[in-house]
């Protein structure tokens, strides 16, 4: 049932790889716990109690409250679509709430910082295909995966364009800087695909597509030259993206298109690290505000 399972992600829901796989490992660990406690490997067969057990054994092995809950998602995402074909007739998901914690806050890098990592460590360590990593993820707010599936094709440098193929198949249109366009056509120059990777962008110095685990190692590797903050991961440039351009002035809604989000709330996530900046803005646009000024 999990084959089935996956698949309908796959061609029906039409989910990246990296979100099935994700959804694939979070239904193997609760297998694996379904097999140790109830001896059996039938998890269209679990009840409620069973999958608390299951939530309450990841507590006590020390996850986190976002992965619980990220896992006690992909369990209902599972069970709906046993409901879907008719396998079950409740879900013993249907009355078990996530768990509920506080957020820890995300601070984005300074503007300042990635100053320094463009004016400094990148002058001392002129590694090419490094600096196009951080770049087209700072500059572009793309997912770490959207970078290592980044098609040749989808790259018009001279157009100063990038086209997008995020969550879900959906397509959309960055624009890219001048200089980002001149940094690329310096990477085109090293850039040596082996044949059967020729399709995408960027390439290793083996000429094989990215992974993820080396954007991020390389991403984590170049930050800790600049601050000593703890996050320091790929989607860090994504949120450092957001909050930079909405600091400028960007338009909530067209920075929501460039990040790919398909709600607006996803985006307003990064305006929390901006609320002074958007009382200044209120107070001095809003007409009450304006007014109350001039008493």
């Amino acid at each position: 049932m999990l084959a089935k399972f996956l698949e309908y992600l796959q061609y029906e829901k039409r989910y990246s790889p990296h979100t099935i796989t994700s959804y694939k490992k979070d239904l193997e660990d609760f297998s694996h716990f379904y097999l140790k406690t109830e001896g059996s490997d039938h998890i269209s067969k679990a009840n409620k109690k069973v999958i608390r057990n299951f939530i309450v054994e990841l507590s006590e092995n020390n996850i986190s409250k976002r992965s619980i809950n990220r896992k006690l998602s992909s369990l209902r995402s599972f069970y709906l679509f046993l409901l879907k074909i008719g396998e079950i007739t409740v879900s013993p998901t249907q009355t078990i709430s996530s768990l509920k914690f506080y957020a820890e806050k995300q601070v984005p890098m300074s503007k300042e910082e990635m100053q320094e990592l463009t004016e400094h460590v990148f002058a001392e360590l002129p590694a090419v295909l490094e600096k196009c990593i951080i770049e087209v993820l700072y500059q572009t707010g793309i997912r770490k995966a959207e970078l290592c599936g980044l098609i040749f094709e989808n790259v018009n440098i001279e157009g100063n364009e990038l086209k997008i193929i995020g969550k879900g198949n959906k397509e959309r249109y960055i624009p890219i800087s001048q200089d980002l366009s001149d940094l690329l056509k310096t990477y085109l120059e090293t850039r040596h695909p082996l044949t059967e990777y020729e399709s995408y962008f960027f390439v290793n110095g083996k000429g094989k597509k990215l992974t993820e685990k080396f954007v991020y190692l390389t991403v984590n590797k170049y930050l800790s030259f600049i601050t000593s903050k703890q996050k320091r991961s790929p989607h860090m440039l994504r949120h450092s993206f957001a909050t930079h351009v909405l600091d400028n002035g960007a338009e909530i809604s067209k920075v929501k298109k460039i990040l790919g989000h398909s709600s607006l709330a996803s985006t307003q996530v990064y305006t929390d690290a901006n609320i002074e900046q958007l009382k200044k803005v209120f107070n001095q646009a809003h007409p009450r505000a304006a007014k109350k000024e001039e008493l």
